[in-house]
């Protein structure tokens, strides 16, 4: 008869435990509009990243370009893949998480 008590009483605190959690669900809501709103700084960070990629790219092409160099075209293509993987991954990102 104490074992049906001790459990009773145990079970009622417990619930009680278990109802006070619920400002949880503010905390996880606070932190999805935080990190949220990081996203628009860090997606103009990545296109001012491979705007500068870019032009650095540019500048390597146009060098090997004016050397005589035989493998300009695939440092092209390596270089405007570069540019163009952040450019994807960063409207991905954006589009996947937002």
């Amino acid at each position: 008869m104490t074992k049906k008590i001790f459990f009773s009483v145990l079970l009622f605190s417990t619930a009680g435990t278990l109802f006070a959690q619920g400002n949880g669900t503010a905390g996880i809501e606070e932190a999805t509009i935080m990190i949220t709103s990081y996203f628009d700084p860090i997606t103009k960070l990545i296109y001012a990243i491979g705007a500068v990629a870019g032009l650095i790219g540019g500048i390597k092409v146009y060098n090997k370009f004016s050397s005589g160099d035989p493998d300009t075209a695939k440092t092209a293509s390596s270089w405007f893949g570069a540019c163009i993987f952040l450019i994807v991954a960063a409207t991905i990102l954006r589009s996947f998480f937002l």
